[in-house]
């Protein structure tokens, strides 16, 4: 079918005298006050609220809007000085900014505006770029005449301008491509990540990227179909032989379309790429499992005269910091790989969600590569990059030897703006979706590590009390003298340095991470060897964020996404020790007896063969604790939340199954989700429709699905029996069914078709549902969602209170046997 994005609001507005291209706003109608900017799944925005409705009206300066708050706020007229590049006003921090352009014909032009979160072209919701970095130059859709733009803003500034298309067809952007570094005299065999814009209102399918080398060697490499008026940062494989010597190769990329070169300038491009010796600093680029796309980090070599088997020191960056920037900090070690990740981007996700994930792929990925000790390793970071030390410190005690953050903080409930949210009902439920987030909570995690705390007592960014507080937690013991479990437990901590540096800010040069005593502190420790730890005391989140610790799984939990712990010791015959909400359990490691083993667990005793190989699993029934087969039901590696399906080479599936409208919002929703990856995760996923997706094709990857039962023809296929079901006018979760066409439900659940995998459904139940999905703030870090919600149109102005259910699935993925909330006053 041919995909043509309309227009989905019609507005009336005066426009500006002078259309000629380029065109820069000068003039905005501005209002601030109307929305929350917490990081919470739960938005509040008084504008969106009317967008959603169709009740949006276009505004004048004076005309009024109450806020979610109660407050009520004025639409204000605005002008961009003249020598300025762009608008300043408050109005702009967590505000909209609303402009016209008359247009003299149907045309497709370039939107390029910085500091904005996202932009609703003519009530079509587009990605925005509010780091101002320029990543997001979009093609966009104007209509004849009269357009209009409502940006949403948050920082306070805004530039926009309208520019001409550089071509009618498929081009390459010229805009944050990710390329590798060389390495003189090893054969080429290496991935470039090249932005590819579709300016058309075509589905741009057959094109290809090709990448020749100096000596004329070309690899070719599909790239996915790509909807209309997007952008798409395309994997491109790159091999041949070995370049001899340093200094720079031009690597030449042509875009191909159905095997023949375009032939417009922009679809030929010349790629200055590094070659550099082996003992050189360099980029390194790979393939991600969540999306397919290419990712690199950057690695300092070890210094002349290393160990014959090195360690590797992780090192996370800070907020704003490219990971080549963090690299290019240290000095090589005699020791130790120094690998720096990106976080997926220099903001990224904090080093929780996708960018821990980034963090424990560039881990394996450079054990792999380079062969590194697995004794030997060591994590640090600073600042955000601090957090994330903290972070995956906690969750994963038995990757790391030490840890040491400098300048970090603890959390986002100490530094920043998550909210409090209560224990119990809805609230409660976005709670538990975001404990990961919730450092101390894992605390106890850090005994087995070395601890070396750093940070300025001047650091106006990050305050010296962050780390001050987790000196205190550190040494505050667990219990008092009588073992009675404290008020506020410590960590009770046997092994960590502190040190405080006197008049030193946030930055006080490549010493805040290549710190002497810090570095020589990581050195003088290992890892033991998993089978000879006896004892593993361990608390985990969730599975689906760790759910290993050397010898011992926690696979399942009694009640979802709260910590569940574990204190298990090996003994000449097999196990024992205690748990807290864990429902299946697993052992490796047994002694070797030649006997069964004897098991007591939680003051239970029983007997289980030991198997040949693999994992000795246990689950706990009303009766205690049974041997079990192979894991069934949620497991680690699908259990949910619904965020977690974001990831195992995702595919976006958009429905076409509906009316022409409906198709449009579904697409528009898919390409805006697509977007917001690229930017915020340096992502690329791919896009079919619904009539386009193969179960043998697509087989064993995560799908995320858009539309209903009604709108999606893959519906049956990806969800079969699901107990959710999904229609134009109703929704129904197990025996409760809800009516309207305001509803928006997001869940995750296995796919029907490919054991392993998972499907993560974004659906409404009508044209206002499909709209109040489309800014779910599910891409923001630490936002949590649990393993289905359904919201209303009225849950951006009243949150936690118009949430209609949330909540999460049985074990055996059954709504009967999960744990659900509703707002007080809704059915």
């Amino acid at each position: 079918m041919r995909c043509v994005l309309p227009v989905v609001f019609i507005f009336t507005a005066a426009s500006f005298a002078d259309s000629s291209l380029p065109y820069t706003f000068d003039e905005a109608l501005v209002i601030g006050g109307v929305s929350s900017t917490q990081r919470s799944a739960l938005r509040l925005d008084a504008i969106e609220h009317a967008l959603v409705r169709g009740a949006f009206a276009t505004p004048k300066a004076g005309d009024t809007v109450t806020a979610p708050d109660g407050m009520v706020r004025t639409w204000e007229r605005v002008e961009k000085p003249e020598d300025a590049d762009r608008f300043r006003h408050q109005g702009l921090v967590g505000g909209y900014a609303f402009v016209t352009y008359d247009s003299p014909d149907d045309q497709v032009v370039l939107l390029d505006a910085r500091e904005h979160g996202m932009v609703y072209v003519n009530g079509v919701p587009r990605v925005g770029d509010p780091y101002g970095n320029g990543y997001s130059v979009l093609p966009i859709a104007l209509k004849k005449g009269v357009n209009e733009l409502l940006f949403a803003c948050g920082r306070g500034g805004l530039s926009a301008r309208l520019l001409e298309l550089p071509s009618q067809k498929p081009f390459f952007s010229g805009r944050d491509d990710t390329a590798p570094v060389l390495v003189a005299g090893d054969a080429v065999d290496t991935e470039f990540g090249i932005t590819v814009v579709n300016p058309t209102q075509e589905v741009a399918r057959g094109l290809a990227i090709e990448l020749i080398l100096p000596d004329g060697t070309a690899t070719l490499t599909p790239v996915p179909a790509l909807p209309p008026l997007s952008m798409h940062k395309a994997r491109a494989s790159l091999e041949g032989r070995a370049i001899r010597e340093p200094g720079k190769a031009i690597v030449r990329a042509r875009l191909l379309s159905n095997g023949t070169p375009l032939t417009d300038a922009v679809a030929t491009r010349d790629l200055d790429v590094a070659v550099v010796s082996a003992a050189d600093r360099r980029r390194v680029t790979f393939v991600s499992d969540i999306d397919g796309s290419v990712q690199y980090y950057s690695v300092v070599p070890p210094a002349a005269g290393a160990a014959a088997t090195p360690g590797l020191i992780l090192s996370l960056h800070g907020a704003s910091v490219e990971a080549e920037s963090q690299a290019a900090a240290y000095t090589p070690k005699t020791f130790a790989y120094v690998v720096c990740p990106t976080n997926r981007r220099p903001f990224g996700f904090d080093w929780e969600d996708w960018g821990r994930l980034d963090a424990l792929e560039v881990l394996a990925d450079a054990q792999s590569r380079f062969a590194t000790d697995p004794q030997r390793q060591w994590l640090t970071g600073h600042s955000m990059g601090g957090h994330g030390t903290w972070q995956l410190g906690a969750h994963f005690p038995d990757q790391f030897a030490a840890i040491a953050p400098s300048a970090g903080w603890i959390s986002f409930r100490t530094y920043g703006n998550a909210p409090t949210f209560g224990t119990q009902g809805v609230e409660g439920m976005f709670g538990r979706a975001a404990s990961p987030s919730e450092t101390l909570v894992l605390g106890r995690n850090y005994a087995g590590l070395g601890v070396y705390v750093l940070h300025g007592d001047a650091d106006d960014n990050v305050p010296v009390t962050q780390a001050r507080a987790m000196r205190q937690f550190l040494a505050t013991p667990a219990t008092d003298d009588a073992g009675k479990p404290l008020e506020k437990p410590g960590a009770d901590h046997r092994d960590f340095a502190y040190h405080e540096r006197v008049g030193a800010g946030h930055w006080w040069g490549n010493e805040c991470v290549d710190w002497p005593p810090l570095i020589d502190f990581l050195e003088a420790r290992s890892l033991p060897v998993p089978s000879e730890v006896p004892t593993i005391e361990w608390v985990t989140a969730a599975p689906f964020v760790s759910a290993s610790n050397r010898w011992v799984t926690i696979d399942q939990q009694r009640e979802a996404m709260r910590p569940s712990s574990v204190r298990i010791t090996r003994t000449a015959t097999g196990y024992e020790g205690t748990t807290t909400n864990v429902a299946r359990l697993g052992l490796r490691d047994w002694p070797e007896t030649g006997k069964p083993l004897t098991l007591a667990i939680d003051g239970a005793t029983l007997s289980a063969e030991a198997p040949r190989d693999g994992t000795l699993w246990l689950e706990r029934t009303a009766d205690g604790w049974t041997v079990a087969s192979a894991a069934e039901g949620k497991r680690a590696d699908r259990g949910g939340p619904f965020k977690d399906a974001f990831r195992n080479n995702m595919l976006f599936v958009y429905g076409t199954a509906g009316d022409d409208e409906s198709d449009a919002r579904l697409l528009a929703k898919a390409r805006y989700d697509a977007e917001t990856w690229r930017y915020r995760g340096n992502g690329a996923v791919e896009i079919v429709a619904d009539a386009e997706f193969d179960s043998t094709e697509h087989e064993g990857r995560n799908v995320v699905l858009f539309g209903n039962a009604d709108t999606n023809a893959a519906w049956n296929r990806l969800l079969g029996s699901s107990p959710v079901l999904i229609r134009n006018g109703s929704l129904k979760v197990g025996d409760r069914e809800l009516a309207g066409d305001d509803l928006a439900c997001v869940f995750a659940y296995p796919r029907a078709d490919a054991d392993g995998a998972m499907v993560a459904v974004v659906a409404g139940t009508g044209a206002v549902g499909d709209r109040v999905t489309w800014r779910l703030p599910y891409f923001v870090s630490g936002a949590g969602f649990p393993d289905l919600v359904v919201f209303d149109e009225d849950t951006l102005m009243k949150g936690a209170g118009s949430v209609r259910l949330a909540g999460f699935f049985g074990n055996d993925w059954s709504v009967e046997r999960g744990e659900w909330a509703s707002a007080p006053t809704l059915p």
